[in-house]
């Protein structure tokens, strides 16, 4: 039996299974559903045993376990290729807007309905069952290969580093392959080959030490949420560049080709803007909305908070006014040096009769990976026996932590190749992923082994 004929004969079954694991509330953030989290990793185990996987357990961490999978039968003049996902979901929450309960599948309109469709369980599941149908019909894998599935991605994979550079000898690879992000858009597959990194702060400005009566104080004292708000508003210059001495010191330019590249894509500004309902789009002068979007930094304001904001009115003058900000970053910035510039600047730009307390929370460091290197080219033509347009070649404006630790750690370059799409409703109610993208997932899975090992 060939591949895609034993592909074809087991696709319900395929189904069936996702749908088993898709029922597992696997939600991380919420200590209530530990045991569903440990349930989840069980069963992966259990089934990576099913396929053929001898070495298949379930690793204790600080927090959630990992599970740890490998073949290592194909020799040693073969390819490693490690496959990382995760098992871990977001909450489902507002539950009043599911059309239908998040943790019971069900396919409405050719699309599989359920929290973790797409972010990450039917993901990686189709390239579990891409390895099935090579072990099933061969016996055996052209590559060697190693498998990490983690339980914490949706909390920032707290004990995700730490465990693989515990583990770095074992997990030693020459590619990883993460299937966590998604296609360019409908029917068009994409190799995400760079990502942005992340720099994550809260902001305290205080006044006085407590709150004061506006018509009595209000002119003579300072007001936290007013002078904030005028700090905040200088971050960034009329031509939208961010205002900050050294912030773009370490940035990697972008090579006309691949700028080249990114004009050549078939997107529209309108259509994006329709998209998203905005009035219009805005950004740094000199780029692209797509150059904006994937390869040039950023800072932006996530939340501010601060005095009275119930119903009706109340005359006061706040005592203290609270600010997230993250910075997206790109080659070669570095978050904890972005965090102390912008901390710096803050503190530079701060009124005298104010005190400022800046809180750095987490961070993560942008990557890249070569597009003309040779996992980036094997997947590449995996996509292309599958997919009836050409793949294209994109970077990722999100962060990926996982990414930066197997370059830094294993030395590994990482390779994105998603089967979902953006309008998947990550993280919000009603997440699905099409049914013709999870069984060209797998198609595309098995031939990915295959192109791998040449």
């Amino acid at each position: 039996m060939t591949i895609n004929d034993y592909l074809q004969r087991e696709e319900s079954r395929f189904l069936r299974e996702l749908f088993e694991l898709l029922s597992i509330p696997s939600i991380s953030t919420d200590p209530d559903y530990g045991p569903d989290v440990e349930r989840c990793a069980r069963w992966l185990k259990d089934h990576l045993e099913q396929m053929g996987f001898s070495t298949a357990e379930v690793c204790p961490t600080e927090g959630h376990p990992i599970v740890y999978a490998e073949w290592l039968e194909a020799g040693e003049e073969a390819p490693t290729v490690l496959l990382y996902g995760h098992y871990d979901v977001q909450p489902p929450d507002p539950l009043e807007e599911w059309i239908s309960p998040p943790f019971k599948p069900e396919v409405r309109e050719e699309k599989i309905f359920a929290r973790g469709a797409t972010d990450d369980k039917g993901q990686f599941f189709a390239h579990l069952k891409g390895l099935e149908a090579w072990l099933e019909t061969t016996g055996g894998l052209p590559v060697n290969v190693k498998i990490l599935i983690e339980g914490e991605e949706e909390v920032g994979s707290p004990s995700l580093a730490p465990w693989i550079l515990e583990n770095a000898d074992r997990l030693a690879c020459d590619a990883v392959i993460i299937s966590d992000s998604s296609m360019f858009a409908p029917g068009i597959p994409a190799i995400t080959y760079g990502l942005r990194g992340l720099s994550y702060l809260e902001l305290t400005l205080e006044g006085p030490d407590h709150d004061l009566h506006s018509g009595l104080y209000g002119g003579g004292v300072p007001n936290p949420v007013l002078e904030l708000s005028r700090m905040l508003a200088s971050l960034h210059d009329e031509a939208g560049r961010i205002a900050i001495p050294g912030f773009y010191d370490a940035v990697r330019p972008m090579d006309p080709e691949e700028r080249e590249a990114f004009g050549a894509l078939p997107f529209e500004d309108e259509a994006f803007r329709e998209e998203i309902g905005a009035e219009g789009l805005k950004g740094e002068e000199g780029y692209t909305t797509l150059e904006r979007l994937w390869a040039r930094p950023t800072l932006d304001i996530n939340g501010i908070w601060g005095g009275f904001t119930g119903k009706g009115a109340k005359t006061v003058l706040p005592a203290r006014v609270h600010a997230k900000l993250s910075c997206r970053l790109v080659p070669d910035q570095d978050p904890e040096v972005i965090a102390e510039l912008v901390k710096a600047h803050l503190e530079a730009i701060k009124p005298s009769e104010v005190r400022l307390k800046v809180s750095f929370h987490h961070g993560g460091r942008p990557v890249i990976t070569d597009r003309k290197g040779p996992i980036v080219q094997a997947a590449t033509r995996a996509f292309d026996r599958v997919w009836d347009e050409e793949t294209v070649f994109i970077r990722g404006g999100g962060s990926i932590p996982v990414v930066a630790h197997f370059a830094e750690i294993l030395g590994a370059p990482t390779v994105l190749m998603g089967f979902g799409l953006e309008n998947d409703r990550l993280h919000s109610p009603n997440e699905k992923l099409n049914l013709e993208n999870y069984y060209a997932g797998i198609q595309t899975s098995a031939y990915l082994w295959e192109e791998c090992g040449k």
